[in-house]
């Protein structure tokens, strides 16, 4: 039998060059694994990142609200139809933390709930350094407005000696404006005139007073009911003011501005268009604060939150929508051939000592108590704020 001799020489080179082949796939595989890891973690750090960025654009909104009262409120709700708009374009900003930049748009659902829509991008995605165009990240917050809370309980709510005379009406019973969209179902009957347990209300001539009950005698109603309104005070509200004047004879200078198709809402006497709510200065609710005693208004219209620190005299057909607390007392006279002088509700405390301390409600003057003008006067001033539960949704 022939042998076979074997050699196994170069065997060793053979299983070293495989293990070497295996050993370097397990390297290189863990290294693809941990690149993957770190690209997968990097991403998800610039997802986060993003989402942060969107977050703070959101809120930055709500923090900047009081200062743009009269542009986010001013707004129609969506969609607006003609030269209105109902969205405002949020330009790109970078985050305070410097850690992107974001931008998006503000609609306005209707006088209360808006929808803030804000996208953002972490620096890096910003750079264009990112293959693939880089991590972004889309946010919406449901808004709500907070109003003042203001407790209107009368047509006319007076803390001194009140008078009634010629032919002047105080209606406690609701009346909605005359073209006005988005008012609520008439509310029940309030009080016409509503004074201090100690004050008495006389009548001369042919006044009529109406409401449920026509004058309430309230033991509640005392002068510190003319200097807190809910949480805030009147010296705060004074504050808040989008309009601060002298007290001065306004002639008849108060009336809407429209400047190229737009409200003027530079012009100090320009205090919005009641009687034309679809027009550019409609949505348009100051605060005005009359600092001082003694004006006198005999111009067109406004609406809003009017603020006096003295008496104020209402001449001709000047006519007023919203709220009106007068520290002093308030006279008018004649009304000019218009249905009311105010629309909504009227507070005068009568006691501060001024020239005179007595209401006086004479001529054909109006006082027609409004709740669709109390509400749209109190949701177009007050702040937006985030909704409790289910404010903000991931957008895509």
């Amino acid at each position: 039998m022939k042998q076979v001799l074997k050699n196994e020489r170069g065997m060793a080179l053979a299983l070293a060059i495989v293990a070497l082949v295996v050993v370097g796939a397990l390297i290189a595989g863990a290294f693809f694994s941990g690149t993957q890891e770190q690209r997968v973690a990097e991403n998800v750090r610039r997802v986060q990142a993003s989402f942060g960025v969107a977050e703070q654009g959101v809120y930055d909104i709500i923090r900047v609200w009081p200062n743009s009262t009269q542009v986010y409120n001013g707004m129609y709700p969506y969609p607006a139809g003609g030269a209105a708009t109902s969205q405002r374009a949020i330009p790109m900003r970078t985050a305070a933390s410097k850690t992107g930049s974001y931008n998006g748009t503000l609609y306005k659902f209707n006088d209360v709930n808006y929808l803030i829509d804000m996208s953002a991008q972490d620096t890096m995605s910003l750079a264009g350094r990112i293959r693939g165009g880089g991590a972004s990240q889309r946010v919406g917050l449901l808004a709500r407005i907070r109003p003042l809370q203001i407790n209107a309980q009368a047509s006319l709510t007076a803390g001194g000696g009140l008078v009634a005379a010629g032919n002047a009406s105080i209606d406690g019973n609701d009346h909605q404006p005359t073209g006005w969209a988005g008012c609520p179902p008439l509310d029940s009957a309030k009080a016409g005139i509503r004074i201090e347990d100690s004050a008495s209300v006389s009548a001369s001539g042919h006044p009529t007073i109406l409401g449920n009950p026509p004058v309430l005698k309230d033991p509640t109603l005392t002068d510190s009911s003319f200097s807190h309104y809910g949480d805030v005070t009147y010296t705060q509200m004074t504050s808040m003011a989008t309009i601060t004047l002298p007290a001065q004879n306004f002639a008849n200078s108060i009336g809407p501005v429209v400047t190229n198709g737009a409200c003027d809402i530079s012009v100090l006497t320009n205090w919005g268009s009641p009687t034309t709510p679809t027009g550019p200065c409609g949505n348009f609710f100051p605060i005005i604060h009359i600092s001082g005693d003694g004006a006198v208004i005999n111009g067109v219209e406004g609406q809003g939150i009017l603020l006096v620190d003295g008496s104020l005299s209402i001449q001709g057909g000047f006519q007023f929508f919203g709220i009106v607390i007068i520290k002093g007392s308030l006279k008018t006279a004649g009304s000019g051939g218009t249905p009311a002088h105010f629309w909504g509700t009227v507070e005068t405390q009568d006691t501060v000592a001024f020239t005179d301390t007595t209401t006086n409600i004479s001529g054909s003057a109006n006082l027609l108590y409004s709740k669709c003008a109390i509400l749209k006067a109190l949701n177009a001033t007050g702040f937006g704020t985030m909704m409790r539960s289910r404010g903000w949704v991931q957008l895509y």
